[in-house]
Protein backbone atom coordinates (compact mmCIF):
# COMPACT_ATOMS: atom_id res chain seq x y z
CA UNK A 1 0.00 0.00 0.00
CA UNK A 2 1.22 3.25 -0.76
CA UNK A 3 0.02 7.10 -2.16
CA UNK A 4 2.00 8.25 -5.39
CA UNK A 5 1.42 11.41 -7.15
CA UNK A 6 0.92 12.32 -10.49
CA UNK A 7 4.33 11.99 -11.61
CA UNK A 8 3.98 7.58 -11.25
CA UNK A 9 3.11 6.79 -14.60
CA UNK A 10 1.56 3.90 -16.08
CA UNK A 11 4.97 2.39 -16.95
CA UNK A 12 5.91 2.46 -13.35
CA UNK A 13 3.23 0.84 -11.93
CA UNK A 14 4.26 -1.47 -15.07
CA UNK A 15 7.58 -2.36 -13.29
CA UNK A 16 5.69 -3.96 -10.34
CA UNK A 17 2.66 -5.98 -12.42
CA UNK A 18 5.47 -7.33 -14.24
CA UNK A 19 6.68 -8.94 -11.65
CA UNK A 20 3.29 -10.29 -10.65
CA UNK A 21 2.92 -7.33 -7.62
CA UNK A 22 -0.91 -6.67 -6.56
CA UNK A 23 -1.08 -3.14 -7.18
CA UNK A 24 -4.74 -2.50 -6.31
CA UNK A 25 -3.05 -0.82 -2.91
CA UNK A 26 -1.96 2.09 -4.87
CA UNK A 27 -3.37 5.22 -4.04
CA UNK A 28 -2.96 8.36 -6.85
CA UNK A 29 -3.17 12.07 -5.47
CA UNK A 30 -2.58 14.95 -7.01
CA UNK A 31 0.77 16.37 -6.41
CA UNK A 32 4.28 14.82 -6.61
CA UNK A 33 5.36 11.38 -5.00
CA UNK A 34 7.46 11.07 -1.85
CA UNK A 35 11.26 11.90 -2.62
CA UNK A 36 14.25 11.78 -1.33
CA UNK A 37 17.63 12.91 -1.37
CA UNK A 38 21.28 11.69 -0.30
CA UNK A 39 24.90 11.65 -1.17
CA UNK A 40 27.29 8.71 -0.44
CA UNK A 41 30.82 10.42 0.92
CA UNK A 42 33.48 8.67 3.28
CA UNK A 43 30.79 5.90 3.42
CA UNK A 44 28.88 3.68 0.94
CA UNK A 45 27.32 2.39 4.45
CA UNK A 46 25.63 5.50 5.26
CA UNK A 47 23.91 8.46 3.56
CA UNK A 48 24.33 11.95 4.14
CA UNK A 49 20.46 13.27 3.90
CA UNK A 50 20.30 16.46 1.47
CA UNK A 51 16.32 17.33 1.78
CA UNK A 52 13.45 14.53 2.79
CA UNK A 53 9.80 15.91 0.77
CA UNK A 54 6.75 14.50 1.90
CA UNK A 55 4.55 15.83 -0.67
CA UNK A 56 1.23 13.94 -1.10
CA UNK A 57 2.50 11.66 1.82
CA UNK A 58 1.47 14.38 3.71
CA UNK A 59 -1.96 13.67 3.54
CA UNK A 60 -1.82 10.00 3.19
CA UNK A 61 -4.48 7.81 4.86
CA UNK A 62 -3.67 4.03 3.70
CA UNK A 63 -6.69 2.55 3.04
CA UNK A 64 -6.42 -1.54 3.42
CA UNK A 65 -8.00 -3.41 -0.01
CA UNK A 66 -10.28 -5.87 1.20
CA UNK A 67 -8.44 -8.94 -0.47
CA UNK A 68 -5.35 -7.92 1.87
CA UNK A 69 -7.30 -8.25 5.14
CA UNK A 70 -6.39 -11.93 5.42
CA UNK A 71 -2.54 -11.17 5.15
CA UNK A 72 -0.36 -12.87 7.66
CA UNK A 73 2.71 -11.55 7.44
CA UNK A 74 2.90 -7.58 7.50
CA UNK A 75 5.99 -4.90 7.05
CA UNK A 76 5.29 -1.38 7.92
CA UNK A 77 7.09 0.80 5.43
CA UNK A 78 9.21 3.85 6.02
CA UNK A 79 6.40 6.19 6.78
CA UNK A 80 4.58 8.47 9.60
CA UNK A 81 4.69 5.82 12.08
CA UNK A 82 1.05 7.12 13.26
CA UNK A 83 0.09 5.36 9.75
CA UNK A 84 2.03 2.00 10.53
CA UNK A 85 0.02 1.86 13.57
CA UNK A 86 -3.16 2.36 12.10
CA UNK A 87 -2.53 0.04 9.51
CA UNK A 88 -1.12 -2.36 11.94
CA UNK A 89 -4.56 -2.50 13.79
CA UNK A 90 -6.45 -3.05 11.43
CA UNK A 91 -4.63 -6.05 10.08
CA UNK A 92 -5.79 -8.25 13.06
CA UNK A 93 -4.87 -11.54 11.46
CA UNK A 94 -0.87 -11.28 11.14
CA UNK A 95 1.17 -13.89 12.79
CA UNK A 96 4.67 -11.23 12.18
CA UNK A 97 4.52 -7.78 11.60
CA UNK A 98 8.05 -6.17 10.44
CA UNK A 99 8.98 -2.77 10.73
CA UNK A 100 11.01 0.06 9.24
CA UNK A 101 11.74 3.91 9.74
CA UNK A 102 14.51 6.42 9.68
CA UNK A 103 16.11 9.28 11.38
CA UNK A 104 13.49 12.32 9.90
CA UNK A 105 10.61 9.43 11.73
CA UNK A 106 13.11 9.61 14.99
CA UNK A 107 13.94 12.98 15.36
CA UNK A 108 10.32 14.31 14.41
CA UNK A 109 7.61 11.95 15.56
CA UNK A 110 9.91 10.47 18.69
CA UNK A 111 6.46 9.30 20.84
CA UNK A 112 4.53 8.11 18.04
CA UNK A 113 7.28 6.05 17.64
CA UNK A 114 7.66 4.40 20.43
CA UNK A 115 3.90 3.59 20.28
CA UNK A 116 4.31 2.15 17.24
CA UNK A 117 6.97 0.09 18.55
CA UNK A 118 4.78 -1.66 20.66
CA UNK A 119 2.88 -3.69 18.02
CA UNK A 120 6.28 -4.57 15.90
CA UNK A 121 8.05 -7.74 16.30
CA UNK A 122 10.64 -7.13 14.19
CA UNK A 123 12.59 -3.73 13.82
CA UNK A 124 14.79 -3.58 10.79
CA UNK A 125 16.34 -0.09 11.01
CA UNK A 126 20.49 0.62 10.31
CA UNK A 127 23.40 1.36 12.61
CA UNK A 128 22.90 4.95 13.06
CA UNK A 129 19.30 4.66 13.08
CA UNK A 130 19.31 2.55 16.14
CA UNK A 131 22.04 4.73 18.09
CA UNK A 132 19.51 7.94 17.37
CA UNK A 133 16.60 6.02 18.92
CA UNK A 134 18.37 4.74 21.60
CA UNK A 135 20.37 7.37 22.53
CA UNK A 136 23.16 5.11 22.73
CA UNK A 137 26.72 4.83 20.83
CA UNK A 138 27.56 1.29 22.13
CA UNK A 139 25.15 -0.53 19.56
CA UNK A 140 24.86 -3.95 21.81
CA UNK A 141 23.07 -1.39 24.36
CA UNK A 142 21.28 0.82 21.36
CA UNK A 143 19.75 -3.04 20.54
CA UNK A 144 18.62 -3.73 24.03
CA UNK A 145 17.21 -0.14 24.69
CA UNK A 146 15.36 -0.34 21.24
CA UNK A 147 13.83 -3.98 22.13
CA UNK A 148 12.34 -2.95 25.52
CA UNK A 149 10.71 -0.62 23.44
CA UNK A 150 8.47 -3.52 22.24
CA UNK A 151 9.98 -5.11 19.26
CA UNK A 152 11.14 -8.69 20.10
CA UNK A 153 13.86 -8.66 17.80
CA UNK A 154 15.92 -5.81 16.21
CA UNK A 155 17.67 -6.64 12.92
CA UNK A 156 20.64 -4.00 12.70
CA UNK A 157 21.89 -3.12 8.91
CA UNK A 158 25.42 -2.83 8.38
CA UNK A 159 25.90 -1.88 4.90
CA UNK A 160 28.68 -3.94 3.72
CA UNK A 161 29.42 -5.99 6.45
CA UNK A 162 26.12 -7.40 6.90
CA UNK A 163 23.60 -7.26 9.79
CA UNK A 164 23.36 -8.96 13.15
CA UNK A 165 19.61 -9.81 14.60
CA UNK A 166 19.20 -9.59 18.60
CA UNK A 167 16.15 -11.10 20.29
CA UNK A 168 14.49 -10.51 23.50
CA UNK A 169 14.73 -12.26 26.21
CA UNK A 170 12.17 -15.46 25.88
CA UNK A 171 11.31 -14.21 22.02
CA UNK A 172 11.23 -16.76 19.30
CA UNK A 173 12.36 -19.90 21.18
CA UNK A 174 15.15 -20.15 23.65
CA UNK A 175 18.18 -17.30 24.68
CA UNK A 176 18.93 -13.84 23.27
CA UNK A 177 22.09 -14.00 21.94
CA UNK A 178 22.49 -11.77 19.00
CA UNK A 179 23.30 -13.64 15.42
CA UNK A 180 25.54 -11.78 12.46
CA UNK A 181 25.17 -12.65 9.14
CA UNK A 182 27.71 -11.03 6.62
CA UNK A 183 27.17 -9.18 3.37
CA UNK A 184 28.85 -10.70 0.23
CA UNK A 185 31.70 -8.60 -0.93
CA UNK A 186 30.87 -6.93 -4.10
CA UNK A 187 33.53 -5.88 -6.79
CA UNK A 188 31.73 -2.77 -7.86
CA UNK A 189 28.82 -0.83 -6.03
CA UNK A 190 26.18 1.51 -8.04
CA UNK A 191 23.94 2.82 -5.94
CA UNK A 192 23.43 1.92 -2.50
CA UNK A 193 20.43 3.36 -2.09
CA UNK A 194 17.24 0.96 -1.56
CA UNK A 195 19.73 -2.01 -0.85
CA UNK A 196 17.72 -1.79 3.04
CA UNK A 197 14.47 -1.73 1.60
CA UNK A 198 15.84 -4.88 -1.01
CA UNK A 199 17.10 -6.62 2.60
CA UNK A 200 13.93 -5.91 4.38
CA UNK A 201 11.62 -7.57 1.33
CA UNK A 202 14.19 -10.78 1.26
CA UNK A 203 13.96 -10.89 4.86
CA UNK A 204 9.96 -11.14 5.31
CA UNK A 205 9.75 -12.99 2.16
CA UNK A 206 11.63 -15.56 3.54
CA UNK A 207 9.60 -15.34 6.72
CA UNK A 208 6.35 -15.57 4.31
CA UNK A 209 7.58 -18.75 2.72
CA UNK A 210 8.24 -20.90 6.25
CA UNK A 211 5.48 -23.26 8.38
CA UNK A 212 7.32 -22.44 11.61
CA UNK A 213 8.54 -19.00 13.22
CA UNK A 214 11.46 -19.71 15.25
CA UNK A 215 15.06 -17.88 15.30
CA UNK A 216 16.21 -20.17 12.82
CA UNK A 217 14.22 -18.97 10.54
CA UNK A 218 14.93 -15.39 11.36
CA UNK A 219 18.48 -15.95 11.28
CA UNK A 220 18.12 -17.59 7.76
CA UNK A 221 16.42 -15.09 6.81
CA UNK A 222 19.13 -12.58 7.17
CA UNK A 223 20.91 -14.44 4.58
CA UNK A 224 17.94 -13.64 1.82
CA UNK A 225 18.20 -10.32 3.07
CA UNK A 226 21.63 -10.03 2.18
CA UNK A 227 21.07 -11.42 -1.41
CA UNK A 228 18.34 -9.34 -2.40
CA UNK A 229 20.55 -6.21 -0.70
CA UNK A 230 23.73 -7.24 -3.20
CA UNK A 231 21.45 -7.30 -6.33
CA UNK A 232 20.35 -4.09 -5.60
CA UNK A 233 23.40 -2.62 -5.19
CA UNK A 234 24.67 -3.77 -8.28
CA UNK A 235 22.95 -1.05 -10.77
CA UNK A 236 20.83 2.08 -10.28
CA UNK A 237 17.41 2.09 -8.33
CA UNK A 238 15.56 -0.67 -9.18
CA UNK A 239 17.26 -1.82 -12.56
CA UNK A 240 18.94 -4.99 -11.06
CA UNK A 241 16.06 -6.02 -9.80
CA UNK A 242 13.28 -5.60 -12.57
CA UNK A 243 15.81 -8.66 -14.43
CA UNK A 244 16.16 -10.93 -11.79
CA UNK A 245 15.56 -14.32 -11.42
CA UNK A 246 14.83 -16.99 -8.53
CA UNK A 247 18.29 -18.89 -10.15
CA UNK A 248 19.98 -16.19 -9.76
CA UNK A 249 18.81 -15.60 -6.00
CA UNK A 250 19.26 -19.09 -5.26
CA UNK A 251 22.50 -19.37 -6.86
CA UNK A 252 23.68 -16.61 -4.67
CA UNK A 253 22.01 -17.19 -1.45
CA UNK A 254 24.45 -20.80 -2.35
CA UNK A 255 27.58 -18.20 -2.27
CA UNK A 256 26.42 -17.42 0.92
CA UNK A 257 26.16 -20.88 2.66
CA UNK A 258 29.69 -21.56 1.67
CA UNK A 259 31.10 -18.23 3.14
CA UNK A 260 29.30 -19.11 6.25
CA UNK A 261 28.86 -23.05 6.56
CA UNK A 262 25.17 -21.97 6.58
CA UNK A 263 23.42 -25.60 7.25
Amino acid sequence: MAVVGEDFTSEHESVFQRRGVDTRGIERARGKTFRWGGQYLESLNEAKTNFTELNVFERFQPQIPPEYADSQFLFLGNIHPSLQAAVRQKMDGVRLTGGDTMNFWIQGTRQELHETLKLVNVLLINDGEAKMLAGETNLPRAALKVLALGPQAVVIKHGEYGATIFFREGAFGIGRHPFRAPALPIDEVKDPTGAGDSFAGGFMGYIASQDKLNREVLKRALFYGGVMGSFAVERFGTERLQSLTREEIDSRFQIFRELTHLE
